[in-house]
């Protein structure tokens, strides 16, 4: 994975706009691969599901909280990939209280499937959805790669979280 470009790919968002009345001051927007990575060095790290949770109890709060660090190290941005819509990551954000991790929504997976992570999580009622990695990305490149051991459809392995902490990549970003 190391030294891999990026899949290019349209993520399907929602974003503010104040010219739109109502409940809902929301309109779609498409966002390109090279729109969240292109001349940037982003933390990135892909996760099973929004509200399920080691996700929102564990990883995506944590990495949250080491924002300021990931700043000190020259990171631009931290991004979260999950295989779930717009409106769920909206909300799951929302409901989290994030105020540093952007989410990227890739309702359809297309992105994680191009990563080769789509996993089938049908036995829980998931469907399709990512296996847990991180990643540093440099200019659409991958720059050090973190995937959590097993990758399996059948979850025999659980749900490991060892490898794709923010300690981890932390650890390695003081390293370089």
């Amino acid at each position: 994975m190391i030294g891999r470009k990026l899949p290019q790919i349209t993520f399907k968002t929602r974003v503010r706009d104040e010219s739109i009345e109502g409940p809902n001051p929301f309109r779609w927007q498409d966002m390109t691969t090279d729109d969240f990575f292109a001349k940037k060095r982003v933390a990135v790290f892909s996760l099973p599901g929004a509200f399920t949770p080691t996700c929102s109890s564990k990883q995506c709060p944590s990495y949250d909280l080491a924002y300021e660090e990931f700043k000190k190290l020259k990171v631009d941005e931290v991004y979260c990939i999950t295989v779930n819509d717009a409106f769920v990551t909206f909300q799951w954000g929302k409901n989290l209280n994030l105020k540093n991790v952007k989410i990227i929504p890739d309702g359809n997976g297309d992105f994680t499937r191009r990563m080769g992570m789509l996993i089938d999580k049908s036995h829980v009622g998931f469907g399709y959805r990512s296996w847990r990695y991180s990643m540093v990305v440099n200019d659409g490149v991958v720059e050090k790669w973190f995937e959590e051991a097993g990758i399996n459809d059948e979850g025999q392995n659980g749900d490991p979280y060892e490898v794709t902490d923010p300690e981890t990549m932390l650890k390695y970003l003081r390293s370089v």
